[in-house]
């Protein structure tokens, strides 16, 4: 705190009068031998002075007491009382042992107050003239052991120097050890103590220096290594991985003052979201690459932080009883039904299901409680008519699996447009952070720029992960998805209750169960869009919309197979050029004949003139001598499937 960080409503008028001049003490009398009572207030700045070598005070303090015997001794004082402040901070007026002080010098008579340095009693000039004031008024003298302050004007001015530099000392000294901690996160280090599963080392060189760093703890690190694993599978809750972990024998690391105790839910969570774990050094929300070694991959980590903010949505958040359907199954007044488990007489326990509008008192509602075998069953039950038949399954792969064959032709040239968007951000993330070390951009701004970056490098890769994957594996994996689909309700029924839970939220929206125990399944959209009954010719329920004379809806049927988001969307682009490509081999969409000319009966599509034999001649020409599809696309106002359709024996 400086002078012009004034806190509120101090009263100026009332340190004016503190500021005025001691005020005799009546009760102030000579102790016996002719010598005048006196306090000592000793003080050090952190926890490690206070214990340093072992000792119970230290090498500070013992050296303080013993100066200001000294100091009393030439007085001719006899301190009376002392005030120890074991590692506590200057910066501040809110000490324990200070405030014991002055409470003590407004009821007993002293002469003098010892300090060791003026820097022990007040780092800022504020607290150093208030203190100084109020031991005035209570008739008491400063008195310092290494410098030469008293109630004189050069004591006093002396007083004032002394408090300016030690404030000037505390202010730089945070200023240089910031600049330094800044520089150790910039260079990969950990500026900070590291966090369980980590030790902190430090170790002498060849040249006799000091060298810190991180090592893996072998004790606890497998045990973080597990805890991310078990909780990134979405199978247990934070309590329950809590439990596990305490059974398994993990504890946080000893101190001085606290001993090892097992690993809390709250501390879990502060594991499970550190990015330090993942190699990544976070200093002033500044993201850094470290240079430990992480103990969980990327992947790991994103799924983990993914699962961690589902269950904060869903509401399921596991209590004291847990159950597979919570947070997914609702009551016919539209509040989620919440698991109970009541205990009678006779120790006997009840599962059931109560609608926490009644339970809760959130609405009129008057439903019964509802017990959990019923509704697991009415559910079960509810599956059963949800499965797709072998003829919807073979439709729809045949579709899809033209789309594959179409995909596989076109990822070089998006391969190499995504790498090259992955370098330029990769060379701007290092440009982002020179910049911040030449003091060139804020540091909110760095934060901001380094999310962006950050999220886009994480898109571009997930894509160029779905560029890499293999066709005839992904067709494999299709068949199998079909082959499940086609008898859903019977996986349903052998799955393990977290397998359950996430067909229950995979495939629906929500699961609403009524008062006689029926269940009313409400698909997502996608999964709407496979089952809805629609008693037109050729079953278009379940061919894609390009078949019916619509857009494309591959997406929603790679959706419902489970694959990833960024496939989904890579799936759907490809899907429209597939599209266009049946249009240029003669596969007219239903609808697309004029009834009248000039009409368009399909809006959605771009009528195309048909290319003349030589244009595709010279198409095939420009092809052969090695002119880019895009560059012949551009040229001749083709789609590259165009291109590729009428080059590919070429290759």
């Amino acid at each position: 705190m400086t002078l012009i960080d004034l806190p509120t409503g101090l009263d100026l008028a009332g340190l004016r009068n503190l500021a005025a001049g001691p005020k005799p003490s009546p009760e102030a009398t000579a102790l016996p031998d002719g010598k005048v009572p006196a306090i000592s207030y000793l003080r050090v700045s952190t926890k490690d002075q206070a214990t340093r070598n072992g000792l119970e005070e230290g090498l500070s303090i013992p050296a303080q007491r013993d100066a200001a015997q000294r100091k009393a001794d030439q007085l001719n004082a006899v301190i009376v009382a002392e005030f120890i402040e074991p590692g506590e901070s200057g910066k501040t007026a809110h000490r324990k042992a200070l405030q014991e002080m002055l409470d003590y010098l407004a009821e007993h008579p002293v002469r003098y107050c010892i300090i060791n340095k003026v820097d022990r009693i007040a780092r800022n000039r504020l607290d150093d003239a208030i203190i100084h004031a109020t031991l005035r008024q209570a008739g008491v003298t400063l008195v310092s052991v290494m410098e030469n302050i008293d109630e004189t004007p050069s004591g006093m001015l002396m007083h004032g120097i002394m408090a300016s530099i030690a404030e000037f000392y505390s202010l730089n000294l945070a200023q240089e050890v910031t600049k330094g901690l800044v520089q150790k996160a910039t260079i990969g280090g950990t500026p900070h103590r590291a966090p369980i599963g980590y030790l902190n080392i430090r170790t002498v060189d060849a040249g006799g220096r000091e060298v810190r760093e991180v090592r893996i703890d072998p004790d606890r690190a497998e045990h973080i290594r597990f805890a991310f694993t078990s909780y990134a599978t979405g199978d247990c809750s934070l309590s329950r991985l809590a439990r596990e972990l305490e059974t398994r024998g993990l504890t946080t690391r000893p101190t001085p003052s606290f001993p090892a105790k097992p690993v809390t839910t709250t501390a879990l969570h502060k594991i499970l979201t550190n990015p330090y774990y993942q190699g990544i050094v976070t200093f002033r929300d500044v993201t850094y690459p470290g240079t430990h070694d992480p103990l969980v991959t990327p992947e790991t980590f994103e799924q983990v932080q993914t699962i961690l903010q589902q269950n904060h949505i869903v509401g399921d958040k596991p209590q004291k009883h847990d159950h597979y359907l919570k947070g997914s199954i609702y009551c016919t007044c539209g509040k989620k039904l919440m698991f109970e488990r009541p205990r009678n007489h006779q120790g006997v326990t009840y599962d059931y299901f109560t609608c926490t509008g009644r339970r809760l008192g959130r609405n009129n509602c008057q439903r019964t409680a509802s017990l959990t075998h019923r509704v697991e069953q009415a559910i079960e039950t509810g599956y059963q008519g949800i499965s797709l038949s072998p003829d919807e399954a073979a439709q729809i792969q045949d579709v899809l699996g033209h789309v594959f064959d179409a995909l596989a032709e076109t990822t070089s040239d998006e391969q190499k447009l995504l790498a090259g968007q992955k370098a330029k951000l990769e060379a701007e993330q290092v440009k982002l952070l020179q910049a911040h070390y030449a003091d060139a951009i804020p540091l909110d701004l760095l934060k901001t720029e380094q999310d962006r970056i950050r999220a886009n490098l994480q898109a571009i890769t997930g894509q160029l992960d779905t560029l890499e994957t293999t066709y005839d594996k992904a067709k494999v994996g299709l068949d199998a998805i079909l082959g499940l689909l086609t008898d859903i309700g019977d996986v349903y029924a052998k799955a393990e209750p977290s397998e359950r839970r996430m067909l229950n939220r995979a495939l629906f929206d929500r699961i609403t169960i009524d008062d006689e125990d029926q269940a009313t399944l409400e698909p997502t959209e996608t999964i709407q869009t496979i089952l809805t009954t629609n008693p037109r010719p050729h079953n278009e329920r379940t061919l894609p919309r390009n078949q019916a004379g619509q857009g494309s809806n591959v997406q929603l049927y790679v959706d419902a197979g489970g694959l990833k988001p960024n496939t989904w969307q890579r799936l759907e682009r490809l899907s429209s050029a597939w599209n266009q490509a049946k249009l240029v081999l003669g596969d007219q969409p239903d609808g697309a004949a004029d009834d009248e000319p000039g009409v368009v009966v399909n809006p959605r599509r771009r009528a195309r003139t048909p290319l003349t034999e030589s244009q595709v001649d010279a198409i095939r020409t420009a092809r052969a001598n090695g002119e880019s599809v895009v560059s012949i696309c551009q040229r001749f106002n083709v789609h590259r499937m165009t291109v590729w359709t009428h080059t590919r024996d070429l290759f």
